[in-house]
């Protein structure tokens, strides 16, 4: 058995001697000795014969030579099955070498009497370096929250608990809300299909709302029709409106006046949280925006440092790590899709080439990172309790609704328990590191 690394090209001149494609590439040549495999391709051969059906033969009386002979290709394939995977392993033990990709065999040799023989070329991790871990500095803001802040977060709560009164002694004015129903059309498509909107509430001088199309509205009551031409500008938010003109036939079924709630007992109440007064309900919404923002800053603050730590300390990754990677941002990104309603047969259209290519960076980025909190973790002998395991695992079931013991177990079973381990330590490793940074 040999390894090798497979870092330059076959044949070139020291001056033609190409940058490395991949330098975390190793090869390992295996040989397995003609008696195991001839033992293996016995032991195979006994195992078809009480099983194999055979015209002309019962069942379990079929011959060895018959049985050779008929299933030979199945029995190479069990051979290659059961033989290669522990050999290779073996062998790369032996070297010392630690394979972080599923290893590609080529140069398969396999014929009776004859040793096994193949490569197999994997990728390995690299030498980490951790060079000036401990000295990296970012910045810890203080976070405050003003007055006038506070105030926002307390109208929003009053805005959504707003209430509409009919309007029916006077006809519609600014401040107002109409609500019409419409039907409109572009006037330079004659054959396009009309836009209707049974029913809308539209505020007459509202910040958020057109004032060609509203002002049409002032003056107007309950049982109203009419007709106008609206002419959106060419810069107009809707690029479906845009420097178009539409006809629009309103009908106005009712005018309301929009009535918001006093910050009182009665609202604090219909609030239905832990806080009795509006001064409590004001020191609550503090507290919030306070963590959030808190949050919101460690967030930052540990992006920055691991962006300094990438910075510093420059290595090549495994391909295959970055491309599980992308995978996992792909996947994360469809499911926000889906979330949002957009249909599986539209995400089939998807140009998944230029996606995979797009998410490359920051995958590899984010290999870096985790192979540097890993290494980090060691130096500082960082480990995840057996609590904190329990914990996560408690999380996990909570939300899918299913017992801990079953979380644990589907973990176990698909090999998630170690990712999941790795992760809290590293996030461990990233809490140690912030708290060492300001």
């Amino acid at each position: 058995m040999t390894t090798e690394a497979t870092n330059t090209e076959v044949n070139a001149t020291p001056e033609e001697v190409a940058t490395p494609v991949n330098p975390l590439l190793r090869t390992v040549s295996v040989e397995i000795p003609a008696d195991v495999v001839d033992q293996q391709r016995n032991k195979l051969i006994q195992q078809y014969a009480k099983q194999a059906r055979v015209p002309g033969f019962r069942v379990g009386k079929v011959p060895a030579g018959v049985i050779r002979t008929r299933f030979s290709k199945d029995i190479d394939e069990e051979i290659v099955r059961n033989l290669v995977p522990k050999h290779f392993k073996e062998a790369t033990e032996k070297e010392n070498l630690a394979p972080v990709s599923q290893p590609q065999v080529t140069d398969l040799h396999l014929h009776d009497g004859e040793p096994l023989k193949f490569s197999a070329e994997f990728e390995v991790l690299p030498e980490i370096p951790t060079a000036g871990y401990e000295a990296v500095k970012v910045e810890h803001p203080a976070v405050s929250v003003t007055d006038e802040e506070v105030e926002e977060t307390v109208n929003n709560l009053r805005e959504q608990r707003s209430t509409y009164d009919p309007i029916e002694d006077r006809a519609a004015e600014d401040g107002d809300y109409v609500q019409i129903s419409f039907e409109g059309r572009d006037k330079a498509d004659a054959e396009a299909k009309p836009v209707e909107v049974p029913s809308i509430l539209v505020e007459l001088g509202g910040k958020n709302t057109v004032a060609e199309f509203t002002e049409q509205l002032r003056g107007t009551k309950a049982g109203d029709e009419k007709t106008f031409d609206v002419t959106y500008p060419a810069d107009y938010g809707d690029e479906r409106l845009a420097g178009k003109s539409v006809e629009y036939h309103v009908s106005v079924k009712a005018l309301k006046k929009k009535l918001i709630p006093e910050v009182d007992e009665e609202f604090i109440k219909e609030l239905g949280g832990e806080f009795k007064t509006p001064e409590e309900l004001r020191a609550k919404i503090r507290e919030g925006m306070e963590h959030e923002k808190k949050h919101r800053a460690e967030h930052e603050g540990k992006d920055k440092l691991v962006d300094e730590l990438v910075k510093l300390n420059d290595f090549p990754v495994p391909q295959s790590m970055v491309e599980s990677q992308i995978e996992i941002r792909l996947e994360r990104g469809l499911r926000a899709l889906a979330q949002q309603g957009m249909r599986t047969e539209d995400m089939r259209k998807m140009d998944f080439s230029r996606l995979r290519d797009g998410q490359r960076e920051l995958a590899t980025r984010e290999v870096k990172a985790s192979l540097l909190l890993e290494k980090i973790a060691d130096l500082e002998k960082i480990e995840v309790t057996d609590d904190e395991m329990d914990g996560e695992i408690a999380i996990l079931a909570r939300q899918s609704q299913q017992t801990p013991e079953a979380v644990h177990a589907r973990l176990t079973q698909d090999g998630s328990l170690d990712r999941i381990r790795t992760r809290i330590r590293n996030e461990k490793t990233l809490d140690l590191l912030y708290s060492r940074s300001a």
